[in-house]
């Protein structure tokens, strides 16, 4: 098994490589002078799996394409098989046609994936209207969560917590963290009224004074939503408000924003590197690696 990645995700598919005793090699990817994508492998693949570990953040445009290339150089080359671990898989959010002409970009994604790609594995993926990857992906796909290691960190590291989902799509996070935690959940009502101004109050009641509350999500973007939680959370005096995001992304300065706004603390696992990373997700990557071995 041959271990690469196309830059984003080094350090988890250096400690992957590792765990798995695998060998690690990284490709070299440069342009050239009229920005054409130049990409080599500098080991043999032939005869042998090759994975792929490579979020689609920082540059989603970019990761798709160099994962494309990389992905289609390993067949070429004579690769057994080609497995793709992306921690973050990008432009699953255009899920369907919101409004007339728009691209469903998830399936054309999926498109470019399929012929090139032999097995998919990601964490959380955003699937709110798709059951399952199965409904745009033609390939094996896992879909692994980070639910069970950010149940395990609050419950080992924040006291008297209650978990709070900030929109009802983020329910299925609250609720299973929740249980892993042993504490009182809840989610909040969104009222969009554009893409920068949301407001949300609680659908279910709970008590979050004195509380240290947990606002947690799949995807942290711009942090909008978040801060429109927080507000919530300050109202109901809550002793402290604690951000946790599967995927950081942090895009139009949110990160900022988020601290400014008040958050005693925002987290993240590992799935797209950032300075908030402290939930490693590395052990389930390893876990389902080892069925390959």
């Amino acid at each position: 098994m041959i271990i690469t990645s196309c830059g984003n995700s080094l350090s988890i598919a250096k400690n992957v490589a590792r765990q798995l005793h695998a060998t690690f090699s990284p490709l070299t990817i440069s342009s050239f002078p009229d920005g054409d994508i130049y990409l080599k492998f500098n080991t043999s693949v032939k005869g042998k799996k090759v994975v792929i570990i490579h979020s689609f953040q920082p540059d989603a445009d970019k990761s798709l394409f160099d994962v494309i290339f990389a992905a289609e150089t390993a067949k070429d080359l004579g690769a057994k098989k080609v497995i793709l671990v992306a921690p973050y898989l990008a432009y699953m959010r255009q899920d369907k046609r919101f409004h007339p002409g728009e691209a469903i970009s998830s399936r054309i994604m999926a498109k470019h994936l399929n012929p090139c790609i032999d097995k998919i594995i990601t964490i959380d993926p955003h699937l709110h209207r798709y059951k399952s990857l199965k409904d745009i992906f033609t390939v094996s796909t896992v879909k692994l969560t980070a639910n069970h290691a950010i149940g395990h960190y609050v419950k080992n590291h924040i006291k008297d917590p209650v978990i709070i989902g900030p929109d009802w799509e983020s329910y299925q996070w609250a609720e299973v963290i929740a249980k892993e935690v042993g504490c009182e959940h809840t989610v909040l009502e969104k009222t969009r009224f554009s893409s920068r101004r949301v407001e949300s109050k609680m659908v279910r009641p709970i008590t979050l004074k004195g509380k240290n509350v947990v606002i947690v999500d799949d995807i942290i973007s711009t942090g909008h939503t978040m801060i429109e939680a927080l507000k919530k959370a300050k109202q109901e005096k809550a002793r402290s408000i604690i951000g946790i995001g599967v995927h950081g992304l942090f895009v139009e300065d949110g990160f900022s924003k988020m601290k400014k706004a008040g958050f005693n603390q925002i987290l993240t696992t590992n799935c797209i590197e950032h300075l908030t990373n402290k939930i490693d997700i590395t052990s389930l990557l390893v876990d389902e690696l080892k069925k390959e071995r």
